[in-house]
């Protein structure tokens, strides 16, 4: 999001199904200043950018859902969740109070309507306008709210959900009506009641969305109730005296004292102390961590035995528990392919239903002369539009994903939205960078080979001015060494950086510049003089590092980065997953093979700039790989944001993941190959979802309007079809449930 744009949360209540989402997001999309917009079923909620000089916008777009008969309110992204909160407890009583009083209404209705007059009392003359009646009490009393929505789509010539049971119940009562008053009228038939069908058919949509809010509020507070685990207050130091502060006015660099039983209310770095770390409730891990001086902490976890002292790295939003309710909060909105597919379809099911509802009428009034035909059609047309309510295609996927997204934040993995999910669980090529992603990150100086004339500590002090500020690791290992020497840096220039090549500086008037053979020569360095150094050392393993003072070569500083063992084994399972690796970095050659045979990669692209970086990844898309490129460097950034999915590492730097699909927030290069199965696992109960809502309909249409009767005398009456209709609901959610058991204990094991 750039500056000149402005992100805000707008509540909504009243939204049902992915129409109303639909309808929510064209209105919102017509409001002028609003640049993107994107509702979400599953939170209730709207996150719409806008244009900073648009200060009416938000208004406006609060007036168009109000408009379209929705309750909308602006909130701030602190307030976001505990509004949504809010809402879902008042929406799950409200539908809890009509499912009851609805259940209350019905049974008397159902009673007698399949007591057929063998109940004492029952079959008079009262029988049919008492069903009736308590009917009509059902409809316009707990039932309706499905009526007002099935008219508010109607005045906006949408339909959805509400519109197909509005039809089958009207068509139920109706002709229930019709009927009783034809017999007290004129007489002579035998009266057709569905009063009790219409009232069943109401009872069944009230209880399934009451259950549904139910689940959706367990999925949707998965993550966000972490934020509990954050403490309201902290003990900071200050000069080695306590002082206890609201957690939300810590600042980065501030002094903590944890004390045993407390939770870390920042990410931090311990400072003295040793303890165990209790993770369970943020990552899952079972068992408590070892955790001493130099080790780093995260918001939310338990301290459990010593007390520490810690170094804040990181507070409210930007903390652990901060970014992932944020990254989940942000992705829930996102809309992956495949869901725009099934909202694609459901653009046009309801009216396809409809006329498959009007065509049976028709069938069955040709198949069977008379007001027996009309009488058996009615029943099938109700049928039909009750069971192809479109709830379970609306649930499929936001289900799904936020299962998926909750579970990878929990263990430090963010991924921006439902597409980024659908995109990593169809990769197959993974160009990963090497330093900093492969390797530790933070590589030593071991080797300084001056030329003749040239000091060690002359060489060393002018390349650490350089590099004082650099964000590279090979510049902070210089720069490192530097200071363990006790060189004074305070005079450190400001340096041109040329990503991908080196930098270069102005050091008591003399031009000093590092970086690569090439970018060197191309500035008119001779390098013949330091070629055999850098040859040997690169044979070694080095990363030799060319210091040209006045544009003579001044010496070599050959640094030392291994890979880490986390590398080692998420090479391998990414192998395993059939996931075809490569390594692209900007090193020599000679270093960057050593580290890939050290890995078992055997694709190496070495000396890339940025450009070439972009390049290779638009090459595989060419051969039709789908391509994650993982880095971790402002020189990775352009790969990273033109690849098929854009992996950041966490400790990179803020342009790479602002480049990024994924952000490896913790864990490392270890955690790619989870995200990658969290994602698979994700896609495929999406699409076992969308298959179960699809395949309901397809077979359960046909049955609902009577087509097998001839044939083998299945039917299904409108009751029957409303309980078919909640069943179908029910089982997308609980496939979303088997989903989040499978992920945690594949990812714990």
């Amino acid at each position: 999001m750039t500056p000149s744009t402005t992100e805000t949360t707008v509540s909504i209540t009243g939204m049902t199904c992915a129409a109303c989402v639909r309808r929510v997001t064209t209105a919102l999309q017509g409001v002028p200043g609003i640049q993107t917009a994107a509702v979400d079923l599953i939170t209730r909620q709207a996150r719409v950018t806008t244009a900073a000089s648009a200060h009416d916008a938000v208004a406006l777009a609060v007036g168009r859902i109000r408009d379209l008969g929705y309750g909308a309110e602006a909130v701030t992204a602190r307030d976001a969740g505990a509004v949504h909160e809010r809402a879902a407890q008042t929406e799950s009583r409200d539908l809890a109070r009509a499912a009851i009083q609805a259940a209350i209404l019905t049974a008397p209705v159902v009673i007698l309507a399949m007591s057929h007059g063998l109940l004492p009392g029952t079959g008079s003359w009262w029988d049919a306008p008492v069903q009736i009646l308590l009917t009509t009490a059902v409809m316009f009393g707990p039932g309706r709210s499905i009526l007002l929505a099935a008219w508010r789509g109607a005045r906006h010539r949408s339909m959805d959900m509400n519109t197909l049971v509005t039809l089958g119940v009207l068509a139920a009562w109706g002709s229930s009506v019709v009927s009783w008053a034809q017999f007290v009228l004129v007489g002579g038939h035998h009266l057709e009641l569905y009063a009790e069908a219409a009232a069943v058919i109401l009872t069944a949509v009230l209880t399934g969305r009451w259950l549904e809010v139910g689940a959706r509020r367990r999925l949707a507070d998965a993550v966000a109730g972490l934020a509990a685990l954050q403490p309201d207050h902290a003990e900071r130091l200050v000069d080695g005296v306590p002082e206890t502060v609201p957690a939300a006015e810590l600042a980065t660099g501030d002094v903590l004292r944890v004390r045993p039983g407390d939770r870390f209310p920042t990410d931090g770095v311990i400072i003295t102390g040793r303890t165990l770390i209790d993770a369970a409730l943020v990552t899952g891990e079972s068992l408590p961590a070892e955790a001493q001086p130099g080790d780093t902490v995260q918001a939310g976890t338990l301290n459990r035995t010593g007390m520490v002292t810690v170094r804040a790295t990181a507070v409210g939003a930007e903390a652990t528990i901060g970014r992932i309710v944020a990254a989940v909060a942000s992705a829930q909105t996102g809309r992956a392919p495949i869901a725009r597919m099934a909202d694609r379809i459901s653009a046009i099911f309801v009216p396809i239903v409809l006329g498959i509802a009007v065509l049976t009428v028709l069938g069955w009034v040709l198949a069977v002369p008379g007001m027996e035909g009309f009488r058996v059609g009615i029943s099938h047309a109700v049928a039909v539009l009750v069971i192809a309510c479109p709830c379970a295609l609306g649930l499929a996927t936001p289900a799904a994903i936020s299962v998926g997204i909750a579970r990878a934040a929990q263990l430090g993995i963010l991924m921006r939205g439902g597409a980024a999910i659908e995109t990593a669980s169809r990769i197959t090529t993974v160009l990963l960078d090497k330093t900093g992603t492969l390797t530790t990150g933070e590589p030593r100086l071991v080797d300084i080979v001056p030329q003749p004339g040239v000091s060690e500590e002359r060489l060393l002090h002018a390349a650490a001015l350089v590099e004082v500020g650099s964000e590279h690791p090979l510049g902070r290992a210089v720069v490192r060494a530097a200071q363990d020497r006790g060189l004074d840096l305070r005079a450190a220039p400001t340096s041109t950086v040329v990503p991908g090549h080196g930098l270069s500086a102005q050091v008591d008037g003399r031009t000093v510049a590092i970086g690569t053979t090439a970018w060197l020569q191309g500035l008119g360095v001779a390098v013949d003089a330091v070629a055999s150094d850098a040859e040997r050392l690169g044979q070694a393993g080095r990363t030799p590092l060319i210091v040209a003072i006045d544009g003579v070569a001044a010496g070599i500083l050959g640094v030392l980065d291994t890979p880490t063992p986390a590398a080692r084994q998420a090479v391998s399972d990414l192998l395993t997953l059939g996931i075809n690796v490569a390594m692209v970095t900007g090193d020599r050659a000679a270093v960057a093979e050593a580290v890939a045979r050290d890995l078992g990669i055997t694709t190496v692209h070495a000396q890339t700039t940025p450009e070439r970086k972009a390049a290779l990844v638009t090459e595989a898309q060419a051969r039709g790989r789908v391509v994650a490129m993982v880095g971790d460097g402002l020189n990775d950034a352009p790969a990273v944001a033109g690849a098929d999915l854009g992996i950041a590492m966490g400790s990179g730097t803020q342009v790479a993941q602002a480049a990024a699909d994924v952000v490896l927030a913790h864990g490392g290069i270890a955690a790619l190959p989870t995200a990658l199965h969290i994602a698979r696992a994700t896609t495929r109960a999406i699409r076992q979802n969308l298959v179960w809502a699809f395949a309901f309909n397809l077979l359960g249409i046909p049955i609902a309007a009577g087509v097998l009767v001839p044939v083998t005398g299945w039917s299904l009456s409108p009751m029957i079809a409303s309980a078919a209709m909640a069943l179908s609901s029910t089982m997308v959610l609980l496939n979303a449930g088997r989903l989040r058991f499978a992920l945690r204990r594949r990812t714990m094991g």
